[in-house]
């Protein structure tokens, strides 16, 4: 790191022997809130380069905050929020965009690039490690989008979809040396073997997702490391591999971020904590120059559309306004009308763990609501509703038994300041808690 031209020795070693940690979250405009963890945002500072993005003075206990649970807003790192002005000094956000986030979990960027998209748009959120896609899918479901595939491929399955995204973004995996401040056990992982490993393994990432890139595309490539070896030193490998340009950005000196010129020109842009309120980044854009022959849309095999009466039984639990309700087995999904085909494509040509809103499983005639439907945006507002004190709040996340009065029978959405958490289902002398085991927080206050 010493020759780095941006890195301050002595000041790097006191921010990491000081002991300060910073958190900050981003919140959720499908589902916002004033506060979080009992926190008013608006006495907290806000991450300058973010526009959902707080400072909090301190870290609060975000287990037991029921809108955490309720997904109105994601922990998140502040210098990883800068993927916010890579998107909007490169992009036209307010067109419909097929942008890929190929390195996902546990998805941070994924909320947060939805979260700058229009409804129309599609984003197709991968990680190639199963156990991780499954929590890569329980925060997109907590998130509430109904845009968002989630795929577990390989990066080398993407080749197959030729000229397919406008957006690709890499959040590689790295040596982690950005992390040591908060993380000890990034500290004991790293070596400078790894960090060779990590960038031949980043240029084979890179090599194989670049064909599924559209003429004039964008690539955002990051990573949580300071080594010249996997990020100036990469953007040279794309200079001489592949027909693209160095996308520039602009901010303000103020902020703190340093940029740095790679051997081929190319710009990237570092973040030092002790030069910002953040931990260790960096990050840079591409321009795709070179076109490769754009993949067929053309679908061998179209998925299975409910019918009629399945339609009028499950109508009742969410707004079909826009919506394909489409079938596996006996579960329901609802996608958006207008991106129907690309999720039927997507479907066809990746390993698909999720897609748009599980809405339940069609059992006798009768629909039981999935949580992601309670997660969502569409479900019905004539859905009964149980408003639940935090007490109450909490003792449902954890999955214990409530004692509700004056509830009439039947499934109810259990609130929380005004955002469901999931489901109930009332039944005469009791209450059957509905909440996802695997979700539920395991320990008491």
């Amino acid at each position: 790191m010493a020759a780095i031209r941006s890195f301050d020795r002595e000041a790097f070693e006191q921010v990491h022997l000081s002991g300060e940690q910073v958190t900050s979250l981003r919140i959720n405009p499908l589902k916002p809130v004033s506060e979080a963890a009992g926190i008013k945002l608006d006495v907290c500072q806000p991450v300058p380069w973010a526009e959902q993005g707080y400072y909090l003075a301190e870290r609060p206990s975000f287990t037991f905050d029921p809108l955490f649970h309720a997904g109105c807003y994601y922990v998140q790192e502040a210098s990883s929020m800068f993927l916010e002005q890579a998107l909007k000094q490169t992009l036209d956000l307010s067109i419909p965009l097929k942008v890929l986030d190929l390195c996902a979990s546990p998805g941070g960027k994924s909320t947060h690039i939805q979260s700058l998209l229009t409804k129309d748009s599609l984003l197709v959120s991968n990680e190639v490690i199963r156990s991780r896609s499954n929590v890569l899918k329980d925060n997109i479901v907590k998130w509430g989008a109904e845009n968002v595939v989630v795929t577990s491929n390989d990066p080398k399955d993407f080749g197959r979809l030729e000229g397919f995204f406008d957006v690709i973004v890499v959040d590689a995996p790295c040596s982690g040396s950005g992390l040591f401040r908060r993380d000890p056990e990034a500290i004991r992982e790293w070596s400078p073997g790894h960090v060779q490993l990590c960038a031949q393994r980043q240029q084979r990432i890179l090599a194989d997702a670049w064909p599924a890139l559209k003429k004039d595309g964008i690539l955002v490539y990051s990573t949580c490391s300071y080594s010249e070896e996997e990020d100036e030193q990469v953007l040279d490998w794309i200079s001489q591999q592949v027909e693209a340009e160095s996308r520039p950005l602009q901010f303000d000196p103020h902020w703190g971020i340093r940029e740095t010129i790679a051997a081929s020109g190319a710009k990237g842009y570092r973040f030092w904590p002790d030069k910002l309120r953040g931990e260790g980044f960096f990050i840079a854009c591409y321009q795709k120059k070179e076109e490769d022959e754009a993949v067929s849309l053309k679908l061998i095999k179209h998925p299975v559309q409910l019918s009629k009466k399945e339609k009028d039984t499950t109508s009742a639990w969410l707004n079909t306004e826009g919506k394909w309700l489409i079938r596996h087995d006996q579960t329901v999904y609802a996608w958006p009308a207008e991106q129907a085909s690309l999720f039927s494509f997507i479907l066809e040509k990746m390993r698909v763990v999720y897609s748009g809103v599980k809405t339940g499983e069609l059992v006798r005639d009768k629909l039981v609501p999935d949580h992601a439907l309670a997660m969502s945006t569409i479900v019905s507002p004539g859905i009964r509703r149980a408003v639940l004190t935090k007490e109450e709040a909490i003792r449902y996340l954890q999955r214990k038994e409530l004692s509700l009065n004056g509830q009439s029978t039947g499934w109810t959405l259990a609130f929380y300041e005004g955002h469901s958490l999931g489901w109930l289902n009332i039944l005469p002398g009791r209450v059957n808690n509905y909440y996802p085991k695997e979700l539920r927080i395991l320990k008491d206050i």
